[in-house]
């Protein structure tokens, strides 16, 4: 059975850590699948949004670093193959669609780094979140060093960048680095709600959201003030822009099409 799981299910792209019996230790043949994956979601019409979860106790136990040894040392990092998008976002640019993350049990290092790229996240009670690197003798290197601080305060990251001591669920919720908090075992349920509530949106005003805060948050307000209206203009000759239309002066739900 393949160590990531991906099932494409009602517009939604399913993309499971399967390797519950190494408590989803992230090796490199599980980030190549990933990163296929991503790459899958971003380029088919069809789907519209991802759900990232894993299988078993525990999200992940971070990344297998014997495997991953000759990757850091090779003064250049990880390099996605054609065909894929690096799911911490250091190599190559981020996705056009939104990604929805749901934890439970431990959730270490790379699996945090993949979060903080995640747009809706939801998260068991009993996960505990960490970046061990310190303890290894490296440092973080898929995106924390860069993100984390921006979702929860330069002196917060700190506080854990720089002793590797774990947080809570609830630490994370009331920073709002997790958006929803739910009993152990009913994340899934959840975050698969939440990714249904982004299907029946408009596929091209939820990406045009998620370009248009991306380019506010990485290249500043004023570009993201330039590029809003030039990259609605597209948009507003879409045939769901009718049916939007149609659906609020019929008084009923809008069927978007993604065209």
């Amino acid at each position: 059975m393949s160590v990531v799981k991906v099932e494409a299910r009602e517009h939604v792209l399913l993309i499971g850590l399967n390797r519950p019996e190494k408590m989803n230790a992230m090796n490199r043949e599980m980030y190549h699948l990933i990163a296929q994956a991503y790459c899958r979601l971003n380029s088919d019409p069809d789907l519209r949004v991802g759900l990232v979860y894993a299988e078993g106790n525990h999200f992940t136990s971070g990344l297998e670093l014997d495997d991953w040894a000759g990757v850091f040392a090779n003064g250049e990092g990880i390099a996605p193959a054609e065909g894929e998008i690096d799911p911490f976002f250091i190599s190559g640019p981020p996705m056009d669609k939104p990604i929805v993350y749901a934890t439970q049990g431990i959730c270490f290092t790379c699996g945090v780094e993949m979060m903080l790229n995640a747009d809706i996240r939801v998260a068991a009670s009993d996960s505990r979140y960490a970046q061990l690197e310190v303890k290894r003798g490296i440092f973080a290197c898929g995106g924390a060093t860069i993100r984390l601080q921006e979702e929860i305060g330069w002196a917060n990251a700190q506080r854990y960048l720089l002793t590797g001591d774990e947080w809570t669920a609830q630490q994370a919720y009331d920073w709002g680095l997790v958006q929803e908090l739910v009993a152990p075992g009913e994340q899934f349920d959840r975050a698969w709600d939440l990714a249904r509530k982004v299907v029946r949106a408009a596929p091209l005003g939820v990406q045009g959201s998620l370009r248009s805060s991306r380019v506010a948050r990485l290249e500043g307000h004023d570009a993201a003030k330039k590029r809003m209206f030039p990259d609605l203009q597209p948009v507003m000759a879409s045939e769901d822009v009718q049916e939007g239309i149609r659906s609020f002066l019929e008084r009923r739900d809008a069927v978007f099409k993604g065209r």
